[in-house]
């Protein structure tokens, strides 16, 4: 035998083990998905930081907003920052084990805006705003920089529960888009992908329905009102 097929056949000897096959929640290699830098894995269900991520300010200076990724783009383990602990982003249970988006990954990193809460009345459910941000995958935890171009219009169950769309402001194709309009010339049916993901990612019968987008200034519109909304409820 030579050297090189020993060699190819201990590496795959290594790969079949099960302990790099473990799953959690029924999702192969779940461990795999970077976690940010800032963050700490407390277990296979929590990763902890040092800053209350929702004390954050939601808009630089510059104008473009924070966004904490819970979900990078392409991964189906449903994570969120936590409500009990601000510092924490953990993954979601359901019946018992740990949630899993039964349908192709986020066609982008999906998370929310520090410092945002939208009630029913104003088209939200209480919580932070969500975000669905373009670009490449961004680890989990992360702190991104990006910019409002637009926002789905979604309903829930009957519940408007809109997504606001971002793109990615640095290392991206997406850095430069600013409006929904320029987001459909410079990548024909990206839009349609979102909209058509949110509509059907929770099943036949999962009550989603899109109602279109809206452009940035309603985006933007949407944003100050949960800013206004978390800070008259503090």
């Amino acid at each position: 035998m030579t050297k090189k097929l020993c060699t190819t056949l201990a590496v795959l000897a290594i790969a079949a083990t099960p302990a790099l096959a473990d799953s959690v929640g029924n999702l192969a290699y779940a461990q795999t998905t970077p976690v940010a830098g800032a963050m700490t894995i407390k277990d296979d269900l929590t990763i902890v930081g040092t800053e209350d991520l929702m004390t954050m300010l939601p808009v630089n200076a510059d104008g473009t907003v924070r966004a904490i990724v819970e979900i990078p783009t392409g991964t189906s383990a449903k994570w969120e920052v936590s409500k009990d602990d601000p510092k924490a982003i953990y993954w979601e249970m359901r019946k018992g084990a740990p949630r899993v988006v039964n349908y192709l990954g986020y066609p982008g990193n999906y998370g929310a805006i520090p410092g945002t809460a939208l009630p029913k009345e104003l088209g939200g459910d209480g919580d932070p705003l969500d975000v669905i941000v373009l670009g490449q995958a961004v680890p989990r935890g992360e702190v991104v920089d990006v910019r409002l171009i637009g926002v789905l219009k979604m309903l829930d169950d009957g519940e408007q529960d809109d997504k606001l769309i971002a793109v990615l402001t640095q290392d991206s194709p997406f850095a430069e888009i600013r409006s929904m309009g320029q987001l459909d010339a410079t990548f024909p049916g990206v839009s349609q992908i979102i909209a058509l993901w949110f509509s059907n990612y929770k099943g036949p019968d999962g009550g989603m329905e899109s109602q279109g987008f809206a452009d940035a200034e309603v985006a933007s519109g949407v944003l100050e009102a949960a800013m206004k909304n978390y800070q008259a409820a503090r």
